[in-house]
């Protein structure tokens, strides 16, 4: 039987590998187009959607002063409605896409019930799975391993995939929500590109004063969910120039149709660091 908790996991899943084009070849170094931080701000208009992922992309930041940080760290709970929690210290370096996740908590996606110290590796090319130091040679261990590294990196650097080759955009005008007027943007992706018949569908809410994403919607064809209902609420810090959303809160659907108040996900970053200097020698440290 699949749960909302399943439903969701692959929802998530899904998305990193369409946001990451759905390209079968990964490029060794990811696209720097946007603006950073600093330059003339570019043009925010309503009726041109990949103008207004510019303006994400420019509000949260920037991609090149995210690129030149070099890297990140730190605290990620993923905490499930029903109170089971995964606690990880996460470590990416952004040119090579690299991720690292070290668990002190393990309920939920980072092989549950294991005992021991849970590591998890992802070089940008393949990823192991450790426990207590020890390769384990499982490949469900590792294909959780391959997921979660790249979903957790995806994830991170979400905003500024949008505009990705392959991706395709329309405006949907704007909705109300919690007392602000939000600019609606599809996306979704060209088959083509994906080499997938069916594709996720992002609904995003862009906050026409911030220029930042506050909620979206995204579907799961595959897994008979045609329409975006997922629901996701993000909040956000600046950390160093970047706007990094260290709240976000993710809803399934209810059996009438709408949404409860209590988030089928909780996620929450915490402790973030830029540039502590990782390489592919230190970074599993």
């Amino acid at each position: 039987m699949i749960t909302k908790k399943h439903l969701l996991l692959v929802a998530l899943g899904s998305i990193v590998l369409l946001g990451s084009c759905g390209e079968t070849t990964k490029k060794d170094t990811p696209e720097r187009t946007v603006v950073a931080t600093g330059q003339t701000a570019p043009e925010y208009n309503s009726q041109d959607p990949k103008s207004m992922l510019n303006a994400v992309a420019y509000a949260q930041g920037g991609w090149n002063d995210l690129y030149d940080k070099k890297d990140v760290q730190y605290t990620y709970s993923y905490k499930m409605g029903d109170g089971k929690e995964d606690i990880s210290t996460e470590r990416y370096i952004f040119h090579s896409e690299a991720s690292y996740g070290k668990y002190s908590k393990n309920e939920v996606n980072a092989m549950p019930g294991t005992e021991g110290e849970v590591v998890q590796y992802y070089d940008g090319k393949k990823a192991v799975a450790m426990v207590d130091g020890n390769v384990i040679e499982d490949p469900a261990a590792t294909g959780g391993a391959d997921f979660l590294r790249r979903a957790n990196h995806f994830w991170f650097v979400m905003p500024y995939k949008l505009s990705d080759k392959g991706n395709i955009f329309k405006s949907l005008g704007q909705e109300g929500y919690n007392g602000v007027m939000y600019d609606k943007v599809e996306v979704t992706y060209d088959p083509a590109v994906t080499g997938k018949a069916q594709n996720d569908t992002y609904i995003l809410y862009i906050n026409p004063d911030t220029k930042l994403i506050d909620r979206f919607f995204f579907s799961l064809p595959a897994m008979g969910m045609n329409v975006p209902a997922i629901a996701a609420n993000y909040s956000y810090e600046d950390i160093d120039g970047q706007m990094i959303a260290t709240k976000r809160a993710y809803f399934m659907p209810n059996a009438t149709g709408g949404y409860d108040e209590v988030p089928s996900i909780e996620q929450t970053l915490t402790n973030i660091k830029f540039n502590n200097g990782f390489t592919p020698e230190n970074i599993t440290k």
